[in-house]
């Protein structure tokens, strides 16, 4: 055994152990966060076991000579519990039913019970598997890989099981012990420069009483078995002595270490970069508001299909028309297109269909998600307030249409499996209701970006969450009153805003559609504080749905090719209805411009720019800060640099209407004056002023641009 890294921490506010253990759940659940090369884990089973005792041991097998600084039990919990490895729950998957020994456990049992809670696990008392997943391994192996591993550390291998009780001062090897144990498989990505893309998995024993987390690899011989690698077991082990905690990461058979830089790397990367991760995850102290990525799919066929598509598709980015980064938007649009791919795949297998889902993109921008989709055998369509350069590319297969969308009873789909709404802004909020408006078998998956209400902008409620996470718990009220049940997950895009809703399922039976829909049109009223209609704008619920009971898979190229507007009337004509109002169902929505603004305060008059600029170059010059510097012949000359203000306070000093024209611009002042960087130069806040908002200004040393007198400067 040897130990091939060794940090201490000794940051006061560090809370430790459970910052520990926080840690090595992301390593455990999140590898691909320190290792680039893979593409992620997936933990297949969780059980708690118990290891034998130690009956003979030799001289020199204890792990001892490493421990002697070890203190009285790190993993046993500080006050109040905390958050360490999670026990395991019954079948009911709330209901905590591992409990540490009475002798030994610091954590209470409520705490173990709550975060039990949390945790979907599987059968007390023995492994369990996750249901529906590929590769799957079945509970009876994973019993009988476990009784054989610990037959054979019983049998003699007592190295091993010192190693992975961290016998020493201080520990009771003799007696039992009860360990949480952990299945997981490691997916590597797929890449060609990467030519191992086979999963391994091992087995992850988690001592919380001593502080210790060993990692068993397993691989198959010569008969299909699986049985531990030994070459490759290590460990992490949090350890105290006096004031300070130390992680350290320990090998087994050091001298037979194999790394083949991907799953298994070298013995310096996880002394060295894997430590100093762990170390600085232990003392972050935050927890994420979002779940981690690709929970809703498999991670190998998602692999998989990202890096077919990642070479099918990477010439886009050679030809890319707009002025957008091509990288960023092809790649983007390429890992969302596997991700729906995938999805859509699991959804046939589940609900044993053969034909491809059809979908419609509402503000599909450039449409390239529109022209992978289209690609790989769905059909769908594209729709857009903006034709792009780059739709000319595309070809004839990949339908894109140029038209504004306005929700009403005429802008239904209800042929349509999918609606997507990707970065779709002020539709973000729509898109929901317009899935379940047109049919009941109509689903949706939206990526929020901008954050946009039934009309205008969106305005935060709550100032204890991000704006972010606040705007994503909206859409999610939006999609459960709308009847979904709404799942959440995160996408792996080159963006800051990754997370999406998915809405495959309805929580009310086909029935129930007229009530439902009538709580639809309650809550959209409610959003902009229940208005007074104008006549012919009255907002009612929508008479859309026509055969809302079918549970058949429509065909994907009708949907396409159906027009909507016969929905209305055959609802009327089902249910005796006169005709209805056919205007919006929020007045006041408006779609965005057909033509793009330019908002930068570039397209402003010039006589305008020229007299902000010069208003506030005499504003800042008539603060008389004279500056005096030696000319040529060396004679002296003063000359005015002008003051330092706020742009605050600038503002005071501007008209009503000067302001007003300058706040429809992004930017606004701020912009002006910094498209004029020849003249102002933005200047850090001083101590004395810090409380305002924004830099100070004050004039550039070269006013040449400007039409002042000459004796002035």
């Amino acid at each position: 055994m040897a130990e091939v890294g060794r940090t201490g921490i000794s940051y006061p506010g560090a809370l430790l152990p459970q910052g520990f253990w926080a840690a090595v759940e992301v390593w455990l659940e999140r590898p691909q966060v320190a290792n680039k090369r893979l593409c992620g884990a997936r933990l297949e089973a969780r059980w708690s076991a118990a290891l034998p005792c130690a009956e003979a041991r030799g001289p020199g097998t204890s792990a001892g000579s490493e421990q002697k600084e070890r203190g009285p039990g790190p993993g046993q919990g500080s006050p109040g519990g905390g958050p360490g490895p999670r026990s395991l729950s019954g079948p009911e998957q709330g209901t905590a039913c591992c409990e540490l020994e009475e002798a030994q456990g610091q954590c209470q049992q409520e705490e173990a019970q709550r975060e039990a809670a949390s945790v979907p696990l599987r059968d007390s008392g023995h492994p369990g598997h996750a249901e529906g997943r590929e590769g799957d391994f079945p509970a009876a192996d994973l019993d009988s890989l476990w009784e054989d591993f610990s037959q054979s550390l019983a049998r003699g291998n007592s190295e091993l099981l010192a190693f992975l009780t961290s016998s020493g001062a201080g520990s009771q090897p003799e007696a039992q012990r009860e360990l949480d144990v952990v299945l997981r498989t490691v997916i590597p990505k797929t890449s060609p420069h990467c030519p191992l893309t086979t999963p391994r998995r091992e087995i992850v024993v988690q001592d919380v009483l001593n502080g210790t987390i060993t990692f068993l690899p397993l691989e198959e011989d010569d008969e299909g078995n699986l049985k531990v690698k030994m070459s490759n077991v290590y460990q992490i082990q949090l350890s105290h002595s006096k004031e300070e905690w130390f992680i350290s990461v320990l090998i087994f058979c050091p001298e037979r270490w194999h790394s083949d830089g991907i799953v298994y790397p070298k013995p310096t990367w996880l002394g060295e970069e894997l430590l100093a991760k762990l170390a600085k995850w232990s003392v972050e102290n935050k927890k994420s508001d979002f779940k981690s990525t690709l929970s809703l799919i498999s991670i190998m066929k998602y692999s998989k299909a990202y890096q077919e598509l990642k070479e099918k598709y990477k010439e886009m980015v050679k030809v890319w028309p707009e002025v957008t980064d091509p990288e960023k938007f092809v790649y983007e649009d390429v890992a969302i297109a596997a991700y729906l791919l995938i999805l859509w795949e699991e959804e046939r297998a589940e609900r044993r269909l053969t034909a491809r889902q059809s979908f419609v993109d509402l503000g599909c921008g450039n449409g390239l998600l529109v022209h992978i989709l289209s690609s790989e055998g769905h059909p769908g369509r594209g729709i857009d307030v903006r034709r792009r350069k780059i739709w000319d590319m595309y070809g004839p297969q990949t339908q894109l249409e140029e038209d504004a969308i306005t929700p009403n009873d005429k802008t239904l789909f209800p042929d349509v499996d999918w609606l997507i709404g990707n970065h779709s802004d002020e539709l973000t909020p729509w898109i929901p209701v317009i899935a379940a408006r047109s049919s009941y078998n109509c689903r949706f998956f939206v990526l929020p970006c901008c954050f946009f209400d039934f009309i205008g902008r969106y305005s935060r409620r709550q100032s204890k969450k991000t704006q972010y996470r606040e705007y994503l718990d909206f859409i999610k009220e939006v999609g459960f009153t709308c009847g979904f049940h709404v799942d959440e997950d995160c996408l792996r895009i080159p963006s800051t805003k990754r997370v999406c809703l998915v809405g495959k399922s309805r929580t009310y039976p086909s029935s129930r559609e007229a009530s439902v829909d009538e709580k639809r049109t309650q809550y959209i009223k409610s959003r902009r504080g229940c208005p007074v209609s104008p006549p012919g704008w009255e907002l009612s619920p929508s008479p859309r749905w026509v055969a809302a009971g079918s549970a058949g898979h429509c065909d994907g190229q009708q949907a396409l090719d159906a027009r909507v507007g016969c929905v209305t009337r055959a609802w009327a004509a089902e249910h005796g209805a006169g005709p209805q109002a056919e205007g919006p169902w929020l007045p006041g929505f408006h779609p965005r411009e057909k033509a793009e603004r330019v908002r930068n305060c570039a397209a402003l008059p010039r006589d305008f720019i020229d007299q902000v600029v010069l208003q506030v170059a005499n504003l800042l010059l008539g603060g008389k800060q004279l500056n005096t510097r030696s000319s040529r012949n060396g004679s002296l000359k003063t000359w005015n640099g002008g003051e330092s203000l706020s742009l605050a306070e600038v503002a005071n000093e501007l008209d009503t209407e000067t302001l007003r024209r300058l706040k429809r611009e992004c930017g606004g002042l701020q912009t002006l004056l910094r498209n004029s960087h020849q003249v102002f130069q933005g200047l850090p806040l001083t101590s004395r002023r810090a409380h305002l908002p924004r830099p100070c200004l004050k004039t550039h040393p070269i006013p040449q641009s400007l039409p002042l007198e000459a004796d002035s400067l």
